[in-house]
């Protein structure tokens, strides 16, 4: 583990100032490091993807607990520092652990060697959380559960119901992948830097989408339309979306969902059914061809 003085020697010797662009906070509290690893559940047969370790607590804390761990690190410094790190403190693990340079926010899955992960373990960057975690989500298939921690609010957001003040955009869309709920506070006091909020941990629990003939894109562009006028109707709100208000309305009808209501109500399943039920925009009418110039 890595404690207070670890983290403030470790960032001395590599001349680091954490950045907020790269949302650098470096949790120093060994305990809260412990209690993170025993929410993730890791167990010897996991493949684990850890997002931005940073100095590694927590790699230190996952590694003897995984069959295998990738870190996705997209700091240059850090991503050349943290093998060492691990090779000081657990040499005889080395094996089991793969660093992928790289930026989350672009990950694929062909830029991580091995089996494919179906474990997410992160403190993610709070500048960046939402994107990295759906892109993760749509982008790897095998993970099969997450553990991260994330700004307090955001967490609220993510496992929000409907009908509640923090319900939307993010909430219906990692619905869209899995089951998501709160696991637990994390004050601010266990960073260092400290950040001017609290954080969270949010587990999250992979499950088949909803059944429907829309595709995910289709979904989610109903979803951005509902919630980019979050007071209005649903019938004012997808107005653009549909091609009208009273198109907005049939679609609605179609959909079972009442166009008086707001997205806020709608559980994602609400959405797909609107997705299938959006009207075809109408066929352009045929060009007349010109009659040819008379050649005499």
């Amino acid at each position: 583990m890595l404690g207070p003085g670890d983290v403030r020697a470790l960032a001395a010797a590599l001349r680091l100032r954490p950045t907020k662009q790269l949302g650098q906070n470096f949790v120093t509290d060994a305990n809260t490091i412990r209690r993170i690893a025993r929410a993730a559940e890791v167990g010897e047969q996991d493949t684990v993807l850890e997002v931005g370790p940073g100095l590694g607590s927590l790699t230190l804390a996952l590694l003897p607990r995984a069959r295998h761990l990738t870190a996705v690190e997209i700091d240059d410094t850090l991503a050349a520092a943290l093998p060492a790190t691990l090779a000081a403190r657990l040499p005889h693990l080395t094996d089991r652990f793969t660093l992928v340079h790289a930026d989350a926010l672009r990950l694929t899955p062909d830029e991580l060697p091995g089996p494919p992960p179906d474990a997410l373990v992160a403190n993610l960057p709070y500048n960046v959380a939402v994107p990295v975690l759906l892109h993760l989500l749509e982008g790897l298939p095998s993970l099969r559960r997450a553990l991260v921690m994330v700004q307090s609010e955001v967490a609220d957001r993510l496992s929000a119901s409907p009908g509640t003040k923090s319900y939307g955009v993010p909430t219906v869309k990692a619905a869209w992948y899995a089951e998501a709920r709160r696991a637990g506070a994390v004050g601010r006091t266990v960073f260092w830097p400290q950040p001017n909020v609290d954080s969270a941990l949010v587990s999250l629990t992979r499950r088949e989408p909803p059944a429907t003939t829309a595709g995910r894109a289709e979904v989610f562009a109903v979803v951005d339309a509902a919630f980019a006028q979050r007071r209005k109707t649903l019938r004012a709100a997808l107005a653009g979306w549909a091609g009208s208000p009273a198109a907005a309305e049939a679609a609605c009808a179609a959909a079972g969902v009442s166009p008086q209501a707001r997205g806020e109500s709608l559980t994602v399943h609400d959405f797909a059914r609107l997705a299938e039920a959006r009207p075809s925009p109408p066929a352009a009418a045929p060009r007349r061809r010109r009659p040819d110039p008379d050649p005499s």
